[in-house]
């Protein structure tokens, strides 16, 4: 199967031929007007416009998982109940009773049997409503009774942790909120081919894309969201990530910026920088998807300004680096091959 991030890098390039250098060792970018519009757009990088038009160094995503406060947590089918009454231990269920958890376990029509009143609503219903449930009900047999109810057992909520983490698990929603990095710390932490980045959380139905990573580095609080019970939380493996470095520098390779975040200075250097004799600085480009349109970027690396700009463009996966050659260069590529030619011809003559 052929690669189509190969091919996409592929097609780019063959954008970068319409890249001209003028004699004076300016570069202008010629456009496909077919159909009536640009086949890409041209950014002229500045120090103004590079916040807004390129991604910054250490930027991360958020998420669209919706971010909200896990409130008071209500009991659910499975849960354990333990109920206290001061001063009447006949009417109380312990948390434990030595070797197993004592409480009235809540049936699936949602409801427990308790002594005088019987049955008690707990499904979807907080410790609060319960206590007061159960106190008011109890008032007829006791003058002004002291209730306590806790949950003995968390059942009822449950969400599943599972991809590249050591120890995948279930873990139970509890009174206390639970975050993705809380739930993944807890089933052992990421693996070494984990990627942060790109974790799924699948609720109701649909699944939902969270940066941890971007968490860890810039810690915005939607990129690490409160789970829910029935959420289930996948570490996808990571994939490689690179950036294609083509034209006239040291040598034509891939860049990996699947570990970290790479300049356009970082993935010049890592390929030996610009031919000296053969790369023309003013032409430096970068090609980019953007939206559906292939937008390019230019920077002049002539200039201790350029210089600078090269070294806060952060790279993307699958940008394509293009470096052109200088008008003197493409000045002898042409004499070289003419030369032969007009020797031939004046032997033929001779």
């Amino acid at each position: 199967m052929v690669n189509q991030r190969a091919l996409r890098a592929v097609s780019l390039a063959i954008v970068a031929v319409l890249v001209v250098a003028c004699a004076d060792g300016e570069v202008r970018v010629s456009q496909d007007t077919s159909a009536g519009k640009p086949g890409f757009k041209i950014v002229d990088v500045t120090d103004a416009n590079l916040p807004s038009a390129i991604n910054r160094l250490g930027q991360s995503g958020g998420t669209t998982l919706p971010v909200g406060n896990s409130g008071e947590y209500r009991i659910g089918v499975g849960d354990i109940v333990s109920v206290f009454v001061f001063d009447h231990p006949d009417l109380t269920v312990p948390l434990t009773d030595g070797e197993r958890i004592g409480g009235f376990l809540v049936q699936n029509d949602g409801t427990f049997s308790y002594p005088f009143i019987g049955s008690v609503t707990a499904r979807g219903r907080t410790v609060g409503e319960i206590r007061n449930d159960i106190a008011t009900r109890l008032n007829t047999f006791i003058p002004d009774p002291q209730v306590d109810v806790r949950i003995a057992s968390f059942n009822s909520q449950r969400v599943v942790v599972g991809g590249e983490v050591a120890s995948p698990t279930t873990q139970s929603i509890t009174t206390w909120p639970l975050t993705i990095l809380e739930a993944i710390n807890a089933a052992g932490g990421l693996t070494e081919n984990a990627d942060a980045s790109r974790i799924v959380v699948r609720r109701k139905g649909k699944s939902y894309t969270v940066n941890l990573d971007g968490f860890l580095r810039a810690h915005p609080e939607s990129s690490n969201p409160i789970l829910f019970g029935g959420d289930v939380v996948s570490v996808p493996r990571k994939r490689n990530q690179e950036v294609y470095v083509l034209g006239e520098v040291g040598h034509s390779a891939t860049v990996d910026v699947s570990e970290e975040t790479v300049s356009l200075t970082q993935a010049l250097a890592r390929q030996g920088g610009l031919d000296k004799t053969r790369a023309n600085a003013s032409g430096v480009f970068v090609f980019r998807e953007v939206g559906g349109q292939t937008v390019v970027y230019r920077i002049d690396l002539r200039s201790p300004t350029g210089l600078v700009l090269g070294t806060r463009f952060a790279l993307e996966p699958n940008d394509v680096v293009y470096v052109t050659r200088s008008p003197i260069q493409r000045w002898n590529d042409t004499i070289s091959r003419i030369l032969p030619t007009v020797g031939v011809t004046r032997m033929a003559t001779e």
